[in-house]
């Protein structure tokens, strides 16, 4: 079979493995697209393993079942996590499922830039979701990254009426503005230095749209009469964003680290000031199976049109073109690699 073979951003082959062999409750799914998500061009990341096969929103059919009892079948459209929790540690009984050390472990094989994909047992029973009529697989693709934004935006707390400002509007930060509107936040801002990006924003309906280059704070408070954002989110790695978050939050507000900074870099916070505005500071990372069941439940009603998001549809010999989309970022969104 074909796949996607990783060695960094500018170089990625396409090579031939062997179809992989089934063990026991395990299935064999026929990739239909899968979504190239700005981690996988994280090269600080990625550098280290490869080469690899990478690939983390897939969808696609059933095509082959091993031995045992499968609730699946051949040619069942279905969505898979890469990642599932045991349900049954301390992390995951009390709601923190993403820190859960089988979650961090799990995964499919050999990735999902792949012809076929190897579902291991555990991500059959607790992983794999039918996928609606209502959703195509290519919008499918965005179950996850929605799946990880459903999860930010619970520990955000985003309520009614709140003015939210979100820093980076790459695929996230575009899925974390549709998702806050979705949940009646009453001004939602968008930054970002990519004018493309900025367009898209102001399209899906963001109330206002500002270059990251510019003094957001500032501008932040000269269009809302004083008023800074009740809740920030985060959604680049780049470290001037943690700083205007930090300028950008309002009293009794909330930031949200949806995003990270590269290994290392080490983040001034305001302590003294923030204790005395009550400013709380959370983070989100990965999501749940309960957060993949609403993002498929969003996405099969409509109230979060994840279509508008996707810019590229690229056949999977044509991977090393979508990776070079995504690494520079420049007039794409979403690129999905099909089969």
């Amino acid at each position: 079979m074909l796949v996607a073979m990783y060695y960094n951003n500018q170089d990625v082959r396409i090579e031939e493995m062997p179809k992989p062999s089934l063990g026991r409750g395990e299935f064999l799914l026929k990739m239909k697209a899968c979504g190239i998500c700005g981690s996988d061009v994280m090269e600080w990341y990625r550098l280290k393993k490869a080469p690899l096969v990478l690939g983390h929103e897939a969808t696609g059919e059933v095509d082959e079942v091993g031995e045992g009892e499968i609730k699946f079948k051949k040619g069942d459209r279905v969505f898979v996590s890469h990642h599932v929790p045991c349900n049954t540690c301390r992390y995951c009984l009390n709601g923190h499922h993403t820190v859960c050390e089988t979650l961090q472990t799990t995964n499919f094989s050999p990735g999902g830039f792949a012809e076929y994909i190897r579902v291991p047992a555990i991500n059959v029973q607790r992983g794999t979701f039918l996928l609606p009529d209502e959703i195509s697989f290519e919008e499918g693709t965005l179950i996850e990254p929605l799946a990880c934004v459903v999860r930010g935006q619970r520990q955000a707390g985003i309520k009614p009426n709140q003015h939210v400002l979100i820093l980076g509007g790459g695929v996230s930060g575009l899925l974390h503005l549709l998702l806050a509107k979705q949940a009646g936040a009453s001004r939602v801002v968008v930054t970002d230095i990519n004018p493309y990006r900025l367009n898209l924003a102001r399209e899906l309906g963001a109330d206002l749209v500002i270059d990251a280059q510019a003094d957001v704070p500032n501008k932040l408070q000269e269009s809302s009469e004083g008023r800074c954002a009740d809740v920030v989110i985060i959604c680049t790695s780049s470290l001037a964003a943690f700083k205007q978050a930090f300028k950008s939050v309002d009293r009794a507000g909330r930031i949200l680290f949806f995003a990270t900074t590269e290994p290392g870099v080490e983040v001034s916070v305001p302590i003294n000031d923030f204790w005395r505005n009550s400013i709380n500071l959370t983070h989100s990372y990965g999501a749940s199976p309960q957060d993949v069941a609403q993002a498929i439940d969003l996405l099969r009603k409509g109230e979060i049109k994840g279509d508008k998001l996707i810019t590229h549809k690229l056949n999977l010999k044509d991977a090393a073109l979508g990776f070079r989309l995504v690494a520079e970022g420049g007039e794409s969104l979403k690129v999905v690699i099909e089969t």
